[in-house]
């Protein structure tokens, strides 16, 4: 599939048009931000982990029944995938406490969530992508009322999929995000699901293997990511 013009340039990943314009490709860079973008670097190879990681992952949600914007990994830093018409609606779950929720509630990390917590947060950069509730959704028009009891049953299904994933592979999964979007009638899965959107602890030490190494100066962060790698697709950049 060939390249054709950058359609949209992000903080983790550029899409690029095809010629199938049902079609995009999703790049993947060693770029990191964190912070609002206050803070930036880069980790090695990270792109190449991302890609890797996602198309495991989509390929294995595909297989339990749930629809996504993958198509094929083209190469170690592309992705095929669907076009989509972006929700501007983030989609985290929580199934144990730490970020922000930690922050705003003073519950102490580390704690287990039972039952694990939905939230919505806007998909605005320059606002920091605040928390809104189905209320602001419907007012808006973010989504309608059917996309967003889609939301939620498909973000629930994908929680419990993901953390038996992760589970099975000696990994804690402590929260993570997800985007939807609109393909010819139909609500995909889309982005990506990787160390950079999801915090995923070692289940036995507790030691983060995430962007959050990178976000508090943690240090190893290349070296987590690879052992994530490993775990997840079984075999080293």
């Amino acid at each position: 599939m060939k390249r054709l013009e950058k359609l949209y340039e992000g903080k983790a990943k550029i899409i690029y048009a095809t010629e199938d314009p049902d079609l995009v490709i999703q790049y993947f860079k060693d770029d990191a931000t964190a912070n609002d973008g206050i803070k930036k670097g880069t980790i090695v190879d990270k792109g190449v982990i991302n890609n890797q990681v996602s198309t495991r992952i989509f390929q294995y949600l595909e297989e339990k029944g749930v629809a996504t914007h993958y198509v094929e990994q083209l190469n170690d830093r592309e992705m095929l995938v669907k076009s989509l018409e972006i929700i501007p609606v983030e989609v985290v779950f929580r199934n144990v406490a730490a970020g922000s929720l930690c922050k705003r509630l003073g519950i102490e990390e580390a704690k287990h969530l039972d039952p694990p917590i939905q939230e919505f947060f806007l998909k605005d950069d320059p606002l920091h992508d605040p928390m809104i509730n189905e209320s602001h959704i419907k007012t808006f028009e973010w989504a309608t009322e059917k996309e967003v009891a889609f939301l939620k049953a498909s973000g629930s299904k994908v929680n419990q999929l993901l953390e038996e994933f992760f589970k099975a592979r000696g990994i804690r999964l402590v929260d993570f995000k997800l985007e939807y979007g609109r393909h010819k009638g139909e609500v995909l899965l889309g982005d990506e699901i990787s160390p950079d959107g999801c915090r995923l602890w070692d289940l036995e030490t507790g030691e983060k293997m995430d962007k959050d190494r990178f976000r508090f100066n943690l240090g190893s962060v290349e070296e987590k990511y690879q052992e994530v790698y490993k775990l997840v697709c079984g075999e080293g950049v």
